[in-house]
C-alpha cells in the first residue's frame, strides 16, 4: 500500500521529456544557474560514467576534463534545474560504471562510437 502511494507521488515529479541516453554517451547538460537575482543557463559537456537510482530519484554522473584536471558532476535526472539534456555522441562500452576512466589521460579516455540503427538510406 505504501509503495503504491510513494509511486503515485513520485510520478507527479517526473519529467516526461527526458531523452534516451546510456553509459558512455557524451551529453550536453543545460543547467539553470542563479547569480544574484539573475538566472542563466550553463552547459556542462562530458561523458556519462554512471547512472544510479530509479524513479524520480534517478541520478547520473558526467565527467569532463578542464585544464588537464578531471571534473565530475552528479545531476538528478528529473530536476527542474535541468533545462535540457542532449546526446552529442554515443559511446560503445561494456561496463555499467566507467570509473576506470578516472585513471586514464589523453587519448586513452576516448571511447569507441556506437552506431545507432536508423531509418536512413
Amino acid at each position: 500500500m505504501s509503495q503504491q502511494i510513494l509511486e503515485l507521488v513520485e510520478k507527479s515529479s517526473r519529467k516526461s521529456d527526458t531523452p534516451d541516453f546510456a553509459i558512455g554517451d557524451t551529453v550536453n547538460v543545460h543547467t539553470k544557474i542563479l547569480e544574484g537575482d539573475k538566472e542563466r543557463i550553463q552547459v556542462f559537456t562530458g561523458v556519462v560514467i554512471a547512472r544510479s537510482g530509479s524513479g524520480s530519484r534517478e541520478m547520473f554522473t558526467v565527467r569532463r576534463i578542464v585544464a588537464n584536471e578531471g571534473v565530475e558532476r552528479k545531476f538528478p535526472l528529473h530536476s527542474p534545474k535541468i533545462e535540457k539534456l542532449e546526446v552529442v555522441r554515443s559511446g560503445h562500452v561494456r561496463r555499467a560504471k566507467l570509473y576506470f576512466l578516472r585513471g586514464r589521460v589523453g587519448k586513452a579516455v576516448r571511447l569507441k562510437e556506437r552506431r545507432r540503427e536508423g531509418k536512413e538510406g
